[in-house]
């Protein structure tokens, strides 16, 4: 008895030390980027136990800063939240890049991540879910519109609506052949860029029935037929497709802006190995979709779209060819300067008559 004791106690001991030994991956991310689904998946083709946090951009920014990078394996912020951040707390660590499985990456999304999380010579993510906006359009009563010029176009007077935020700024620009973007490192350039849209907002103001606040406002506006051409987000335009086929997301000619969420790492990460294998799982096709059956969002995984529910994949393929995807104008990083900039800009064209 006394040896079949001794016999148990190490049993349990053994036991009690591989559990607490078990591989563990913590990742600090938005609710409903890791779907119960696939974390389960993961934890039984891995034996790695995963711990989630949920959070946002300003929260993933405080409580890294706070360990100085410590406490989680993988995070998930914005692409346009990093460079700057890193470039003055370095709570990342460099992406080894040669451990992200890159044919499974679309090209376009993995470039645009690595240029603009660029701190010196190393880059910080990997892109992992995106969303655009682009044009809502009647296309039964507005077949032509193509860009967002015709935001501006006197054909369309009292149909028109946006939102008077930068993003329509930037769209206008990418629409008269410049590229925003490209003079973010230029003030000056930035400037007169900027005058010159303003100055076509101003002339075209009088074609605009509103600027719209409140997004379930402008798809009940499409909706009644009230405005057939507006700027704003894939996922309204496509539920309005739902309901009637003459309504619809286009994205337009000179490109489709676009933000996207990231893998990052941080930079006292335990369990480095854990997060690229998350990293390569989340992202293999047949994952990713899953994740955008579940949120509804697009991911950079190369070949998920094919794998959609047939209504979600009606809609990416309709709205969007490869030369789309890849011509889409993903959001950089904004020089405190220039939100100045834009601020004023955009209340000289408010309270312009």
């Amino acid at each position: 008895m006394k040896k079949l004791a001794i016999i148990s106690v190490a049993a349990v001991t053994l036991l009690s030390s591989t559990l607490f030994s078990a591989e563990t991956l913590k990742i600090l991310t938005w609710k409903g980027y890791a779907p119960k689904a696939l974390v389960e998946k993961f934890e039984k083709q891995t034996g790695i136990k995963v711990e989630l946090t949920y959070s946002n951009n300003e929260e993933m920014i405080s409580k890294l800063r706070a360990t100085r990078g410590a406490g989680f394996d993988l995070a998930q912020p914005s692409q346009d939240r990093i460079s700057s951040v890193q470039a003055k707390y370095k709570i990342y660590k460099a992406l080894d890049y040669s451990k992200i499985n890159s044919s499974q990456v679309i090209t376009s999304m993995l470039e645009a991540v690595k240029k603009n999380t660029k701190v010196g010579n190393e880059s910080f993510a990997v892109p992992f879910c995106y969303g655009t906006s682009g044009l809502i359009v009647n296309t039964k009563l507005a077949p032509n519109v193509k860009d967002y010029s015709d935001l501006l176009n006197p054909s369309y007077k009292g149909k028109i609506s946006y939102r008077l935020k930068r993003p329509t700024l930037i769209a206008i620009a990418f629409s008269k052949g410049d590229d925003p973007f490209a003079k973010y490192g230029d003030v000056k350039a930035y400037k007169k860029l900027m005058d010159g849209v303003a100055k076509d907002l101003k002339k075209a103001k009088p074609y605009v029935k509103n600027y719209w606040a409140n997004g379930d406002a402008l798809l009940g506006m499409i909706r009644s037929g009230e405005v057939t051409v507006a700027m704003g987000w894939d996922n309204g335009g496509w539920k309005l497709h739902k309901e009637n086929p003459d309504l619809d997301f286009i994205a337009p000619k000179s490109g489709a802006l676009g933000w996207i969420d990231t893998f990052a790492i941080p930079s006292k990460a335990k369990n480095v190995e854990g997060a690229y294998k998350w990293i390569n799982f989340i992202l293999k096709p047949e994952n990713a979709a899953y994740f955008t059956n579940d949120s509804g969002y697009g991911t950079a995984s190369n070949g998920a779209i094919a794998l959609l529910d047939a209504e979600k994949k009606a809609d990416f393929q309709r709205s969007f060819s490869k030369a789309d995807i890849d011509n889409i104008k993903w959001y950089p990083p904004v020089p405190a300067k220039l939100e100045k900039i834009e601020g004023k800009i955009l209340d000289k064209i408010k309270s312009a008559r």
